[in-house]
């Protein structure tokens, strides 16, 4: 499939330029002719007009060779413009309505237009545009529109306006056939319980937003301080929020407690990740020494990303003073939220496709009726008297059963000992979990627990695993003993050999000396923050807070933007340097002997996605050494640091194990190297053009022939048991896709660990494009990569699904695992939505933060996992779990059992209705084609509730394979997602069985009754509900006492009526002994075959699931 896509190479700038050129020749040598005639046929085309021409290059000799396949191409493109009716017909009609539409649609939905807005600290009145309150808003109605939208939902569906239709139409009395309630009782019970349960969700959606919308928050006035609701922010306002209280809106970050001039704020429920994010306050309103000074003169002042404070988020170190500019539905957290949809399940469709076909039925058999009546008298009458004695072929059980089977399931679900604190969010969708073909999750606390543990040092000749970390201890002891004692035996340095060893690199060093640099080298190069809990008594203020503290390791954390850094930071600590404080411009290390080592931090290179490194420059303060510190990934440290023949072969050993790696190396500097660095950085930070490559140029020149130091190892705890869960959730025919906010380097070495990605497979990583011409280059680089898994970004998705959907998708199909990186919420539902679009197939989305809201929403199925992360996404998923291995059973048990259970339970209620149709239309035809029903009153209602209701329900307790067995042979699901145990096929085989038994039945009973007309309806009735409780016994895989007893009570209610309903039957004849052997001959010649032909099919061809239990 994939080999025939239709996806088109591209050229170079020149081979383009070039083409035109000889475009341009062409037309110019063509003659003279009439200009705009000319051009209005031959069109030059640009180079998006050739890409979509082209074909798909099959071969490497097609990209060698470019310029060759211009020359094949038509050299214009000749359009033929259809016009008049010619236009209209052919498609005119089709653009135009499309057109009217979109035009309506923008007039009913103006997006407003995003401008630059004036913003008024402390004075929202002053604001000349309006701009949306602040209150969060989940619920799907209000008070005007619950009813309405309700009713909507329920009778949008045919199956329901089909009962609503048949109900009103009793109030007409020609058309009026038994009692009004056999009609109206179970539709007002259907509508009551949906009613009730959609007010019951939404009270409770109310009440979540009301605690939100509450929440107290101080602002800043000219009165002084006023307490004010979160709903009640305006623009301009400003607000003062405490440690561990919620941002409330967007806000520019004025001011702060911390005496650094920042502060950290939690992010995890807006995108997921757990790590603090350092914010800094701007820094003339943080220099104010009062607050509500006015700075004289006006100070402007530039504005970034770091100055800002998110809504959601959660202020995490000292307080905060913001100005509000985004309120309400503009914040960053609402805007990357989609609206939740109203979600139906697969199985509820496909029965209504089935009620459609029932009732297309209804009216032909209704027509032919009347026809063979030869339309005489008031035939149309008699048509709609017709269509209401056959309406029980679409049973309105059929509604109230599923429904009542729904609740079930998600009641066992619920009481699973083995999947302890699942809840069933949305119990209308629990058959979905049965028909899964794709399953969509989250990386950070999904996957993984987040935690990252440090789990091995390699120094080149010596290696530190787990086991042998107190042997790191010991030579840090022994390092620091040594150079303590030489300190204390002449007072001029600390640590003088020092800088002798690391000047001359060639002398080969001690083990002990080697393991010290190592471990230094990681204590410091970093970002990582300590931050201390303040004592009791101490109050806010910094200065006693900072004279009170002893730095001790229990009021001691640390914070960075990494995970994998604060497990570093950790790990010296445990190994004897311990960091103890950390600003801006200076840190400090603890020995194992207690000493303080400060060192000046000169200048700091963060972390990017391009660059895949970090360094650090210091300067020991008591020595005077200038050392600059690089961290970074092996395939961009490599070439940096000093010729070494065994980086290469332990990254890749440590990657196999699923450790994420970092390279560790320094340079020594002295004085005037760094004078000299120094200034050309600053003078490349102040050019105006192309500062960004100026100052990576300079950076660049320290970056060589660096000592190599060490290669560390990182694991990134995954939750429990999540590889089996995953080959589980594989051999049961998911595929599986992550989609993730991470950087592309873990999210491919958690894909590995996890077995996401499986040994045998490859790994193809997209490469990063930005143009049409690249990402056509890659999907043809992908087309060539089969059976390995896709690693993409999110920037190089957007760019392929906008020129390349349908290829991308078709390529993305065939790949066994796709690990999306650097995903935004939007991204990840539009993932979720295209996969609906394009493969037909059911989604489901797992995740535990904030940004998985819209994903676990767009889905058809969705799952969220209580975690660190909060409870958002357990609020808004469908079914809520607290850990991922209980996915597999969530899926192979029960999205089994509710999926087999609904099919079998839909089509018995249909068989039930079918089988008293087909007698109705036979009583019918033998009595001259009468419109008069065959049983009354409440027979009919007693028929489809006490007489078969309860062994017919009891079907939800049914299972075809054990639990054990499913889980153990997750194969069997792959049946599931084929819809086998509910298609056209197994419905005409329940018709069939209907006719066939209906027929029976009635003829027998009009053969064997002698005199009177009551014996036939007391003969076919008892035959009749005889019948249907074999056949639920037929049905029956596995019995539980519940259906036996349901048998019983069934029959035993039968049997007392008998006696107590005088009006409908001949409590003589029921004595007699002729009525017993007419009804058990009926019966038996209705339900014997049926028992035969299961019995053959069983031994003849048993299902897969019979094979494995035998």
């Amino acid at each position: 499939m994939a080999d025939q896509l239709p996806l088109n190479p591209v050229r170079s700038a020149a081979a383009a330029a070039g083409a035109s050129r000889k475009r341009a020749a062409y037309y110019s040598a063509a003659g003279p002719g009439p200009g705009p005639d000319r051009h209005s046929r031959y069109q030059l085309e640009d180079e998006s007009a050739h890409l979509d021409e082209m074909p798909l290059m099959m071969s490497e000799e097609g990209f060698e060779n470019d310029e060759s396949d211009y020359h094949t191409l038509p050299r214009a493109r000749i359009t033929h413009r259809k016009r008049g009716i010619e236009w209209f017909v052919c498609g005119g009609w089709k653009f135009l309505c499309t057109s009217c539409c979109d035009w309506l649609i923008n007039i009913c939905q103006r997006k407003k237009e995003l401008k630059a807005r004036t913003v008024w600290l402390g004075c929202p009145e002053k604001c000349e545009e309006k701009h949306p309150r602040n209150s969060i808003k989940n619920q799907k109605y209000n008070v005007f529109t619950f009813l309405p939208g309700v009713l909507y939902e329920q009778f949008k569906f045919f199956l329901n306006l089909y009962f609503l239709i048949v109900s009103c139409s009793q109030f007409i009395p020609a058309l009026k056939i038994g009692y009004l309630y056999t009609y109206w009782a179970p539709l007002g019970f259907v509508l009551a319980v949906t009613i009730m349960r959609e007010a019951v969700d939404e009270f409770r959606r109310f009440q979540r937003d009301k605690e939100v919308n509450s929440q107290l928050y101080s602002k800043l006035t000219v009165r002084g301080k006023v307490q004010v609701k979160s709903s009640d922010i305006q623009v301009g306002d400003l607000i003062i929020v405490e440690k561990n209280q919620r941002i409330p809106s967007d806000m520019v970050f004025l001011r702060t407690s911390e005496k650094a001039g920042s502060c950290f704020i939690r992010t995890d429920q807006l995108d997921g990740e757990t790590d603090w994010k350092l914010k800094v306050a701007v820094s003339c309103t943080q220099r104010l020494p009062s607050l509500g000074e006015d700075s004289d003169p006006p100070v402007h002042e530039s504005l970034g990303i770091e100055n800002t404070l998110w809504a959601s988020t959660v202020v995490a170190s000292g307080t905060v003073i913001g100005v509000v500019i985004y309120t309400g539905k503009e914040t960053r957290s609402v805007m990357n939220t989609s609206n939740p949809k109203n979600k139906v399940g697969l199985l509820d469709l496909e029965l209504n496709q089935l009620t459609k076909a029932l009732f297309l039925a209804l009216v032909a058999l209704s027509v032919v009726m009347v026809t063979i009546q030869g339309f005489v008298g008031p035939w149309y009458r008699n048509l709609f008297r017709f269509l209401l004695l056959f309406s029980y072929i679409i049973p309105i059980s059929l509604r109230v059963n599923l429904d009542m089977g729904k609740a079930a399931y998600g009641w066992m679900i619920m009481k699973d000992g083995n999947i302890p604190g699942t809840v069933v969010r949305t119990s209308t969708i629990p058959e979905e979990l049965g028909r899964l073909a794709y399953l969509l999750t989250d990386k950070t606390g999904t996957l993984t627990q987040n935690e990252m543990i440090f789990k091995r040092l390699h120094l080149g000749t010596v290696s530190y695993g787990t086991d042998t970390m107190d042997e790191i201890q010991s030579h840090i002891i022994n390092s620091y003993s040594q150079v303590h004692s030489q300190a204390s035996g002449n007072n001029t340095s600390l640590i003088p050999p020092r800088k002798t060893q690391s000047s001359t690199p060639k002398v080969r060093k001690s083990v002990t000396s080697r393991v010290h640099e190592a471990v230094k080298a990681i204590a410091l190069c970093h970002n990582v923050t300590p931050v201390y809990e303040s004592r009791a008594g101490s109050g806010g203020d910094s200065e006693c807070t900072e004279a009170d503290r002893d730095f001790g390791d229990e009021s001691r954390t640390y914070q960075a933007s990494s995970p994998d850094e604060v497990a570093l930071v950790q790990w010296t600590q445990s190994a004897g340097l311990t960091l103890v404080s950390r600003d801006l411009t200076s840190m400090q290390l603890r020995t194992p002997g207690g000493q303080l080592l400060t060192y000046c931090v000169l200048q700091t290179f963060p972390f990017t996605s391009e660059s895949k490194r970090m360094g650090i420059i210091v300067k020991d303060e008591s020595t005077a050494e200038i050392t600059f510190y690089l961290k970074g990934a092996d395939a961009v440290m490599a070439p940096i640091v000093q010729y070494n023949d065994w980086l290469e072969e332990e990254c890749g050993n440590m990657a196999r194990e699923g450790l994420r790696t970092l390279v560790v190396a320094r340079k020594c500097l002295t004085e005037e190297q760094y004078q000299d660095f120094e200034s050309r950085y600053n003078q490349a930070k102040l050019s105006l053009h192309d500062r960004a490559l100026k100052v990576a140029a300079v950076v660049e020149s320290l970056e060589r022939e660096m000592e190599l130091l060490g290669l560390t190892g990182v694991e990134d705890q995954l939750q429990a048991d999540v590889r089996p869960t995953l080959e589980m959730l594989r051999n049961a025919g998911i595929k599986i896709w992550m989609l993730t906010g991470d950087k592309l380097e873990t999210a491919t070495c958690i894909a590995k660990s996890s077995h996401l990605v499986s040994r045998t497979q490859g790994l193809h990583v997209f490469s990063p494009v930005a143009s049409r011409g690249e990402a056509h280059l890659e999907l043809n680089a992908l087309r060539r990569r089969q059976d390995s898994a896709l690693v993409i970004s999110g920037d190089s998705l957007e760019v392929c699904l906008r020129y390349y959907e349908l290829e991308l998708l078709e390529l993305v199909r065939q790949c066994p695992a796709v690990v999306c990186c650097r995903c935004s919420p939007t991204q990840k539902a539009r993932v979720v939505r295209l996969l609906q679009q394009h493969t037909g197939r059911r989604t489901c989305a797992v995740g535990d933060g904030g940004n998985d809201v819209s994903m676990i929403q767009a889905a058809d199925c969705g799952i969220g996992i209580e975690g660190k992360e909060g409870k958002q996404a357990s609020l808004a998923a469908d079914f809520s779990i607290t850990q991922f291995k209980h996915i597999g059973r969530l899926l192979m048990v029960h999205g089994r059992n509710s999926y087999k259970r609904s099919a079998a339970l839909g089509q018995f209620v249909l068989h039930r209705g079918l089988i008293i149709s087909t007698m109705q239309a036979v009583f019918s035809s033998v009595f001259y084609f009468a419109s008069v029903p065959l049983y009354q009153g409440f027979l009919m209602v007693g028929y489809a509730t006490i007489y078969t209701m309860f062994p017919v329900f009891s079907l939800v307790l049914d299972q075809d394979v054990q639990p054990e067995m499913a889980m153990l042979y997750p194969e069997l699901y792959k049946d599931l997602t084929k819809g086998r145990a509910l298609s056209f096929k197994t419905f005409l085989t329940w018709v069939l069985i209907s006719v066939y038994q209906g027929g029976v039945l009635m003829f027998g009973a009009l053969l064997l009754f002698e005199a009177e007309f009551v014996h036939v309806v007391l003969i076919s009735f008892t035959a009749l509900v005889l019948t249907e409780l074999l056949m639920v016994a037929l049905a029956v895989r596995t019995w539980h006492w519940l259906m036996a007893l349901a048998e019983l009570l069934s029959l035993g209610c039968y049997v007392a009526s008998l006696a107590l309903l005088n009006e409908y039957f001949d409590v003589a004849f029921i004595t007699t002994g002729a009525f017993l052997w007419k009804v058990s001959a009926v019966t038996v010649v209705s339900c014997l075959p049926l028992y035969v032909l299961k019995y053959l099919k069983r031994k003849l061809s048993p299902p897969s699931y019979s094979k494995l239990s035998s």
